[in-house]
């Protein structure tokens, strides 16, 4: 018998994507060379920096 109560696992999964589908854009914007405007934003703290080949060329 399928119970109409595992509605929230299909929620459940969506949440935790669109999640990590924040945090992994919100770590790739930061570590990515700034558009127009924002060349001088610092990185905030809680955002890890990523190795960038560019920087060492």
């Amino acid at each position: 018998m399928a119970s109409s109560n595992t509605l929230w696992i299909p929620i459940a999964v969506l949440i935790v994507g669109f999640v990590a589908a924040v945090s992994i854009g919100s770590i790739a914007w930061y570590n990515s060379k700034r558009p127009p405007g924002w060349e001088d934003k610092e990185r905030p703290d809680y955002i890890p920096k990523v190795n960038q080949e560019d920087e060492n060329k």
